[in-house]
């Protein structure tokens, strides 16, 4: 069960630690983390090595004597109420200071702008002026009562993944700054530290990048009671500086405005469409950190050694779902993992290697605020329901490696946590070495997911599942990843190319205006009418929350018709609504297993009688089947993931399609799963719950009984 694909982050001083807990756990790579290193000994050993790199920090003493070549950021002040004609803002009363520093150079200061947000206009640059000596700006000739901010450029002098972990485990070192190769004299000091650092690292046989070159957007704020003012794993407001705005503008031909970015305050957070600017700029940055990023990757091959990317920290403009990816040359992806879809995430990146980072970190706190490694931290636990995630979806999409990373002699304090690896590391060889012999069988409905971002945004929002829990579509996303369907992302341009004849189910999810439901793309005749008419050929459109909700139409979902359910928006208060009462039918109620639970709204209601509603709550409908020609409609008020809920929606997408939801390779207990491979002709049944289970498995010779531990698999031939 030995070399089973495993990176072990080794640690100097632990040299003995290190290559007990290598074999323990089968590992055939060491790597260096974050604040740790590996010895003559370690790297000596006979094992693969990883060195970690993250390309821009690390380079103070360069950073120092280039200052004006550090990353910045547009920042907005909060909104000041002006009481008479003068107002005085200072700009970074809300920033805390050791992360932010005013750019007041005469290329960041033609970008500054002063709004009346009362107005929503742009105050005249004669209106105001910098105060340098007290950081400020002066505004004069205002209007009273009427609030102001002022939108500026900002240096990040504290690199943001160094600043979490320097302040999460106490470190006393100097602080790091991030430097931009947007800028020529950085990309010759890079061009030139990557030669040497190749040249110095003989045994490194994987060269990690952490990520490229710009982190994903977190702002922290002054006060201790907010100190996170805004973050977003896929913006893009950390990529700004003068120099790459006017390159934007010879390029493009028109200029951004600081208001691009900051967007009366909002910024363009992930969750929300975006305008053609916006992806002007994702475009220019992704050209960017390809065409430099390709000249490092090319110089690590020269040197012999393979580069890998993490898919986290400093990956934005990076973008492994766009189409230009495989011209980096990466040989392999890197995602740290909590959750199914971060798994389904990698392991659809077109590259050769595909690897998990598990968590806990071994730092003392994990990411989460876990106390992971203190004394009554319960790290076995934490990687327990973490693996029972992940695992559901390297069933149907293969890994090629699992890791670990931070500070190896942690684990000495938790010997459950060091035996619980083991069993991890054994039972994922065994997983990938059936993915190496043939894919899992697909049962028949194709599905696609429909959002603003379609395949750019694969399997993801803007974060991992404890920062976008309150999403409905972050749920879907973790139920869709362990179930047996060929899933894809599709847009709304997708579907005027005429993808919808290679799908069978179409969900759409979300509030009204986000991103995932779609927001004003709706108001698109075009759009409608195709799923229409897709629908009512025999497609199946599953709607949650405010799918396809635009306002100025007869309905407030653009879908109502074929979902059989609309919103009152305060409309039709006056106006009388059908009785919804809860099907009888078993064929239909057996679709929701035991725990099933829908939040509703009382704002729903069906738009006529032909609707069969599975599920409702003091006479407001919650899952709704509604049949539109040959096709259905089917509504969900909410939809949260769990064991009963996954499998309400499993069988909601098998039923809506015509399939049977007792068919063969599908267990009957729903706190289990179940993957079937043709090629080995062997069933793979998982425990996905603390307790023991028993389950049955109808095959196609005859029915298996599985009797599973806690967290336990069972591999059948």
């Amino acid at each position: 069960m030995k070399n089973n694909g495993f990176t072990l982050p080794g640690e100097a001083g632990y040299e003995a630690l290190t290559l007990e807990l290598a074999e323990k756990w089968g590992a055939d790579v060491i790597r260096d983390s974050d604040g740790t290193a590996l010895s003559d000994e370690i790297l000596q050993a006979g094992y693969r090595i990883y060195s970690t790199i993250c390309i821009i920090r690390g380079h103070n003493e360069w950073a120092k004597r280039n200052r004006d070549k550090l990353q910045g950021t547009f920042l907005v002040t909060s909104p000041r109420v002006a009481s008479e004609d003068t107002l005085v803002i200072p700009l970074m009363a809300d920033f805390f200071e050791e992360q932010m520093e005013i750019n007041d150079t005469e290329g960041s200061q033609k970008y500054w702008q002063v709004y009346d947000r009362t107005t929503n206009t742009e105050l005249d640059k004669s209106c105001w002026s910098y105060e340098k000596e007290s950081g400020s700006v002066r505004l004069s000739g205002i209007t009273p009562w009427h609030k102001y901010t002022v939108s500026f450029m900002a240096y990040r002098i504290w690199e943001e993944i160094s600043m979490y972990n320097h302040i999460t485990n106490h470190w006393d070192k100097e602080h790091l700054m991030p430097i931009d190769p947007i800028y020529p004299e950085t990309q010759e000091y890079l061009l030139e530290w990557m030669k040497n650092w190749c040249e110095t690292h003989p045994d490194t046989n994987v060269v990690r990048f952490t990520s490229m070159f710009y982190n994903f957007v977190w702002i922290w704020g002054s006060s201790e009671k907010n100190r996170n003012l805004f973050t977003d794993w896929a913006s893009y407001d950390f990529t700004v500086s003068p120099l790459a705005l006017d390159l934007f503008a010879e390029k493009y031909g028109y200029s951004l405005t600081a208001e691009d970015f900051i967007n009366k305050g909002e910024l363009h957070v992930t969750h929300m469409p975006c305008d053609d600017r916006k992806k002007d700029w994702m475009a220019f940055i992704n050209d960017f950190v390809i065409t430099f990023g390709k000249k490092l990757i090319d110089m690590v091959h020269d040197y012999g050694k393979d580069a890998y990317v993490f898919y986290d920290d400093s990956w934005v403009g990076v973008e492994p779902y766009g189409e230009r990816f495989e011209e980096f040359g990466f040989d392999g992806i890197i995602k740290a993992v909590f959750s199914a879809f971060e798994s389904r995430l990698a392991s659809g990146v077109k590259t050769k290697t595909h690897e998990l980072r598990l968590h806990p970190y071994l730092f003392p706190v994990g990411v989460d605020g876990s106390p992971s490694f203190l004394e009554n931290g319960n790290p076995k636990l934490e990687a327990q329901n973490i693996w029972k995630e992940i695992r559901r979806a390297i069933l149907r999409a293969p890994i090629e490696r699992l890791g670990l990373g931070g500070y190896l002699h942690l684990v000495t304090r938790k010997p459950e946590f060091v035996d619980y690896i083991e069993e991890i590391s054994d039972e994922f060889k065994l997983l990938k070495d059936l993915h190496k012999e043939g894919s899992p069988l697909c049962l028949k409905p194709r599905v696609a997911v429909l959002h603003f971002w379609g395949s750019l945004r694969s399997w993801s929002l803007s974060g991992h599942f404890h920062e976008t829990y309150m999403h409905d579509l972050i749920h879907i996303n973790e139920a869709l990843a362990g179930m047996p369907f060929e899933v894809g992302f599709i847009n709304f341009e997708d579907i005027r190319q005429g993808v919808l004849e290679k799908y069978d189910v179409v969900i759409n999810a979300g509030y009204a205006g986000s991103a995932w439901s779609g927001g004003d793309v709706w108001k698109e005749e075009e759009i409608v009418s195709l799923l229409t008419a897709w629908v009512h050929k025999g497609g199946v459109f599953i709607g949650v929350n405010e799918p396809s909700m635009a306002a100025g139409y007869d309905t407030a979902f653009r879908m109502a018709h074929v979902l059989g359910v609309d919103e009152d928006t305060g409309t039709r208060i006056c106006h009388g609504k059908w009785k919804v009462e809860q099907t009888k039918r078993e064929e239909l109620m057996k679709l929701l297993p035991v725990g099933t639970k829908v939040s509703v709204r009382a704002d729903r209601y069906l738009i006529d009688d032909q609707s069969e509603v599975l599920l409702e709550e003091e006479g407001t409908p919650a899952v709704v089947m509604h049949p539109f020609g040959e096709g259905m409609g089917i509504y969900l008020a909410s939809f949260e993931r769990g064991a009963a809920n996954n499998r309400m929606l499993l069988n909601l997408i098998l039923a809506g399609s015509g399939e049977d939801v007792e068919q063969n390779y599908l267990t009957d207990n729903i706190y289990t799963e179940c993957a079937w491979y043709p090629a080995s002709r062997k069933l793979v049944v998982i425990n996905n719950s603390d307790a023991m289970q028993n389950c049955k498995v109808k095959t196609e010779n005859g029915t298996a009984d599985c009797t599973l531990k806690p967290y336990g698999v069972e591999f059948i031939s």
